[in-house]
């Protein structure tokens, strides 16, 4: 009797033992899925997050970019009125400002010049794509620049910027095939972000559109356009929603059936120990490179303007070579002592930093812009050389629609220079000329205005 109770108790320890681990190791596993599956939540939706922010920066930079190229070519034809009609130098025009379409526009919204005679007579009631810059017939400040939309004629994957000339009489339209933008807009998509995500054996992640609750993207492809079901049997489901999406992990229940208990304890201490000497020492790198980059930051960089300094300018010039295509631009303020003298320090730093800004619009797509002086600026252009003179028009516009808190006008002398104008002896020879056209560009501002400039040491 009594073997039979030990024997019995015994099989009872061993039994709660066994009922005990087992759910020691149902609860080790469901909490390690469902801290897995929230770290894989969180990686998808951070991916897709950085994607679409990137791709939003991206396309930004890509209309600014075309709005100036549609000024630009407003600025050459302006200058060259001859051009307007000539469809051959407008396609040489395109093509020096890398552009597909350059289209002329009148006051009522139809094209009736441009660098392709097919889309003569097309007009902003033409079709939605062209209807979308009606309303720069009720503003001509207005410039715009489309997102990549099928185009009126041949519904071509196509980006649209444009802008009113100088004088107000007409529009300027250039059309761009953002290639670039198309294959980074592919390579974005959902289904292709999903794809290339690690998961373990036995999980699968999978991004659902919210309203339709069709599966736009999964770890595995053959889910990909089918109706989200999230109750499986033998699967676990941990879903979030995102925005438009929601995003789950599926995992098969039986997939850590087999895992040691033990092993789950060595490796999840020994995570956790690696874990915590990583982010202690991830933390230090972090910050070392934290401080390294601020401090490049702040001694490179002029406080007051945002510009690079004369530090910055010092170590830049020493690689310029006369051998390649570069032009060298120096800037000096017209009368800012005289603003300084009549407003105060406020009005001075304020035409420096209109300066900058202006300098910055013009030229900051095409090369670094220093503050090397209290008012004089450096401009090193190694971009578009060849076609600075549009450039300079955009600054010199800049200028003359600036006006600010305490003075409502700015002048700014500058000389331009360029390495490939003539056979430079050294780099300073270049520095040198630069200043003695600017100069004389200041001593001619100083004589038509009438000013002394002793007397405001400008």
């Amino acid at each position: 009797m009594r073997k039979r109770k030990i024997l019995a108790l015994s099989i009872t320890i061993v039994a709660v033992a066994l009922i005990l681990e087992t759910c020691i190791l149902q609860f080790v596993n469901d909490k390690n899925a469902q801290t897995t599956s929230n770290v894989l939540l969180d990686r998808v939706i951070a991916v897709i997050d950085k994607n679409e922010s990137s791709e939003s920066e991206f396309v930004k930079s890509l209309k600014d970019d075309y709005i100036v190229r549609a000024k630009a070519i407003s600025y050459i034809v302006d200058a060259k009125p001859e051009v307007e009609y000539d469809v051959d130098e407008l396609q040489k025009i395109a093509g020096l400002m890398s552009v597909d379409e350059i289209h002329f526009i009148d006051d009522t919204g139809t094209i009736y010049s441009g660098s392709l005679p097919k889309y003569f007579g097309y007009s902003f009631d033409s079709g939605e794509q062209m209807a979308f810059f009606k309303q720069m017939l009720n503003n001509y400040d207005l410039t715009l620049c489309q997102d990549v939309t099928p185009n009126t004629a041949e519904a071509k994957e196509m980006m649209y910027a444009i802008t009113w000339n100088e004088s107000k009489t007409h529009m300027v339209q250039v059309g761009i095939t953002p290639k670039r933008l198309l294959k980074e807009l592919k390579r974005n998509q959902i289904s292709n972000v999903v794809a290339d995500m690690p998961v373990y054996k036995g999980m699968e992640i999978y991004v659902v559109d919210a309203k339709t609750k069709k599966i736009l993207g999964a770890t595995d492809a053959s889910w990909v356009g089918n109706t989200a079901r999230f109750n499986h049997k033998g699967y676990r489901f941990v879903k979030r929603k995102h925005g438009d999406y929601i995003v789950a992990v599926c995992m098969l229940e039986s997939m850590n059936a087999q895992t040691n208990i033990v092993a789950i304890c060595i490796v999840g201490i020994y995570l956790t120990l690696a874990s915590c000497l990583l982010v202690l020492m991830l933390s230090r790198v972090l910050k070392e490179k934290y401080e390294k980059e601020k401090y490049i930051y702040t001694s490179n960089m002029d406080e007051l303007t945002k510009c690079l300094n004369r530090r910055a300018y010092e170590v830049d010039i020493q690689k310029l070579d006369l051998n390649k295509e570069w032009a060298y631009i120096a800037f000096d303020l017209n009368g800012l002592k005289q603003a300084n003298d009549t407003f105060g320090h406020s009005a001075g730093d304020e035409l420096i930093c209109a300066a900058a800004n202006c300098m910055k619009f013009a030229f900051a797509s095409y090369g670094k812009i220093y503050r090397i002086g209290g008012d004089e600026f450096v401009v090193l252009i190694h971009e578009s050389v060849s076609n600075i003179d549009p450039i300079l028009q955009v600054f010199n516009s800049s200028i003359q629609d600036w006006h600010g808190k305490y003075s409502n006008s700015m002048s700014v002398s500058y000389g331009v220079v360029k390495s490939s104008e003539q056979d430079f002896d050294s780099i300073h020879s270049v520095f040198k000329l630069a200043d003695e056209r600017m100069y004389k560009n200041k001593y001619e501002y100083y004589n038509m205005s009438g000013n002394d400039r002793r007397s405001y040491n400008a």
